[in-house]
């Protein structure tokens, strides 16, 4: 298992306001997380990073070797829920950072299985031979419009209110946090990216990508092709790979 992430101010803004982490830990599984941090130039900046950070903190502080399935979402979901209450109560210290918050996409792979949390609209996508599929559902107002077959896809892809959320970490004292377990075959990929890739690359752009570029060069590409499709947004992307026996 390897992980590789890139994180980058984009074209158009004056900070980034992503923050991204990740790693392998003692018993080889593979851990990744990506916020996209909102509330202005510092509001957003200090969300995204004390949300990293007390998700990788809490994260490996509960973390248990070889632990189930329940066990790895348990603990997945409490480091999450440590992390919106140390971003809300931030917030509530400093009148500057009133209702600033962010997204959150995590991940943890153990025992061929990718466990997934997220709120907001950073998302997952497993990468296999056969395809790129998105495994996370956005919490924004355009999501809920296709949802409810107001919009399609593809007009959601170009809606001018894309990027409004409607669930983000920090902003509220509880979180509702999406959580689901995919199977995690050797030799795929799973990425956690921001929207500024996803709203600046093609799905199958990234695809096509992923079988061109080796999984240690994957993060750094994909934040090359969102910088030229336009790089309006901060990009930031992680790569988890499963890496076949004997590699």
């Amino acid at each position: 298992m390897k992980v590789y992430s890139k994180t980058d101010i984009g074209l158009v803004r004056h900070s980034n306001q992503d923050a991204c982490d990740g790693g392998i830990l003692p018993d080889g599984s593979a851990w990744a997380v990506v916020c996209d941090g909102m509330g202005g130039a510092n509001g957003g900046n200090i969300a995204s990073a004390v949300a990293v950070e007390n998700i990788r903190d809490g994260f490996l502080a509960g973390w248990k070797n070889g632990g189930s399935g329940p066990a790895v979402r348990d603990a997945l979901i409490s480091a999450i829920q440590q992390a919106n209450a140390a971003v809300y109560e931030t917030a509530q210290r400093d009148r500057t950072l009133y209702g600033m918050g962010t997204t959150v996409v995590a991940a943890v792979v153990a025992g061929g299985v990718a466990h997934v949390a997220h709120a907001g609209d950073s998302r997952a996508y497993m990468i296999s031979q056969e395809g790129i599929r998105q495994i996370t559902v956005d919490h924004s107002m355009v999501q809920e419009l296709v949802n409810a077959g107001d919009l399609t896809e593809q007009e959601a892809m170009r809606h001018p209110r894309r990027n409004i959320i409607t669930r983000a970490l920090g902003v509220q004292p509880g979180l509702e946090i999406d959580y689901a377990e995919h199977e995690f075959p050797a030799g795929a990929l799973l990425l956690l990216c921001s929207d500024g890739l996803t709203n600046y690359a093609d799905t199958q752009e990234i695809y096509r990508l992923s079988r061109t570029v080796p999984a240690e060069s994957l993060a750094a590409e994909l934040v090359r092709l969102a910088r030229e499709g336009g790089g309006g947004d901060n990009i930031t992307a992680a790569v988890v790979e499963n890496q076949p026996a004997g590699l």
